[in-house]
This record gives structure tokens, sequence and C-alpha cells, in this order.
């Protein structure tokens, strides 16, 4: 029956199987650069759904204060540098035009980053929620510069010298805290250097290694202090 179907549509027996060409794979790209354009819009889709789940979990109390305000900071460090990569092309000029093309229901997201700070912050006074969102995005930033191999002492030094600030102002953190040791030795090698000079390879690496630590013993320690 299904053999005589086929011959009455035109398409007799093992017709399918004769046309390799039906079963090709479709590509979303067809060279690196659009490969590229794609990869950057699909970390940007990330992070927006990522940060309204995060919202979500916070209005309905499924995650404490003070892990919401360090997770939604990097979030807000993170969309930054994303954005930069596809806003400059012509379907995407800014974020709400990325959102409809996508069709994403994300609105506790797009206030998040309207606002440009966690919903915990409530004033720029220095705050404890605010210090912390500061302490996040500077550890990010850093971090973030060694990788892409920025080593000179000017570029660097002011965002290391800010973090160092900033951590003495939390009263949370205790006067022995390894990050702030970590930190200010790094200060202290900086300001001996002149502003064009660079670290070596391998300091550049242990500048990674301790601004990873310190940023993991944070988190722990406001984990903690919950």
């Amino acid at each position: 029956m299904f053999a005589g179907l086929n011959s009455s549509l035109g398409s007799p027996p093992g017709a399918m199987d004769n046309r390799p060409e039906l079963y090709e794979e479709v590509k979303l790209y067809r060279n690196a650069r659009d490969r590229e354009k794609f990869d950057n819009m699909a970390d940007l889709f990330s992070i927006l759904t990522t940060l309204q789940q995060l919202e979500k979990a916070y209005i309905r109390d499924c995650v404490k204060p003070k892990e919401y305000t360090s997770a939604c900071s990097k979030l807000l460090v993170q969309f930054k540098a994303a954005f930069k990569l596809v806003q400059g092309y012509e379907d995407c000029p800014n974020i709400e035009a990325f959102v409809r093309m996508y069709k994403l229901d994300c609105p506790a997201a797009l206030q998040r980053i309207k606002e440009d700070r966690p919903i915990t912050i409530r004033d720029d006074k220095g705050n404890t929620s605010k210090c912390i969102a500061d302490i996040v995005a500077l550890f990010i930033t850093l971090m973030d510069k060694v990788r892409l191999d920025l080593r000179a002492m000017d570029q660097l030094q002011p965002d290391l010298r800010d973090l160092m600030e900033t951590m003495n102002r939390l009263s949370i953190l205790p006067s022995d805290f390894e990050g702030k040791e970590k930190v200010q030795g790094w200060v202290d090698t900086f300001a001996k250097m002149s502003a064009s000079d660079e670290l070596s390879e391998e300091q550049a690496r242990q500048l990674t290694h301790d601004l990873e630590g310190s940023y993991n013993a944070f988190n722990r320690l406001l984990h903690q202090e919950d």
C-alpha cells in the first residue's frame, strides 16, 4: 500500500535514499566571521536568561541576599563585555532589539541592566551590599584584563588600588583576610614600577592565580557570613 502511495505521489520507493543532500546538516554560518557572530550572540543570550532566573530565584527567596549580590554583580559585568561584542551588528543596535529578535521573555533581567546594580543595592553611599558588588566587579575586571595579556602598570594598578581600598571599607572582612594580603602585595609591586613597565609572563600567571584564589576566598567568606 505504501509503495503504491509513493508511486502515486511521483516518488518511487527508495527515492529519498538516492538524494543524500536532503540529509545534509543545516549550518548557521559559512565562515569564521559568521561563526564568531553566532557565538557572541549565544553568550549574550545565556547571560540574559541566567540573570532572569537569578532575579526570579531572589524574589522567591531561593538565594541568600549576599550570594545574590555577588552573582548579580558578576553577571552585569559579563553582560557589558558580551554586549560590546554584538553591539556593532546591524540587527543588534541595542539590548531591546536583541530581546525582540530572539523573543526573549526577560523583563527582570532588563530592569537589572537598566539600573546597573543588584536589587539589594539601594543607594550609592558605600553600604555593605555596594562594597560587595564593587569588589566582585573589580576582581572580574582584573582577571579579564590579565587573561587578555594586559600587563602594563598603568593598565592594572588603578583597579588593584580600588580593589584594595574597597576591601578595606568592607567591615565584614577581617584584617587578616588572605585576599587583602595578596592584593596589597601586588599594589606594593606596582608602586615600584613606571607606568609603561609590564609584568613578566611568570608574574602575570602568579597575579592571575592570586586573584582567582582571593576571589574564591571572598565568596567563601560571604557564604559563611550568611
